[in-house]
């Protein structure tokens, strides 16, 4: 299978797991079950687009932010995704602060995870 279509899944999957840890541990942030997948997808481009966005204009305008750089961009991926019908919601600032940080932390871990694990695959398959 092509690198990019593995990348593709590792992306997706680890979006996953940090949107359902979210909605598991945060009180009052929800993902429509019918649309989780929905939210997934668009979460994971939104954020795919804004990252490096966000990147940019946070080292030019503000450098001592850009160690935060993930969490920014993945609250704003969660209130993009929140304008569309079925994403997520919350009943609070404070549960979009928690929420964002608990995606971001799983979301990198289970990336982290899972591309090690293909790198171990890889590495026996050859």
């Amino acid at each position: 299978m092509p690198r990019f279509l593995i990348r593709i899944g590792v992306t997706l999957a680890s979006a996953a797991i940090g949107l359902g840890v979210a909605v598991l541990l945060v009180p009052g942030f929800k993902v429509q079950l019918g649309a989780f997948v929905f939210a997934v997808i668009t979460f994971t481009i939104v954020q795919a687009l804004l990252a490096p966005l966000v990147s940019r204009l946070i080292g030019k305008h503000v450098p001592a932010l850009e160690g935060g750089v993930g969490i920014i961009s993945t609250l704003v991926s969660l209130l993009v995704v929140a304008l569309v019908p079925g994403g997520v919601s919350a009943n609070r600032i404070s549960t979009w602060l928690i929420a964002a940080v608990i995606v971001w932390l799983f979301t990198g871990v289970a990336g982290a995870f899972l591309s090690h694990i293909q790198r171990k695959r890889d590495t026996a398959e050859e």
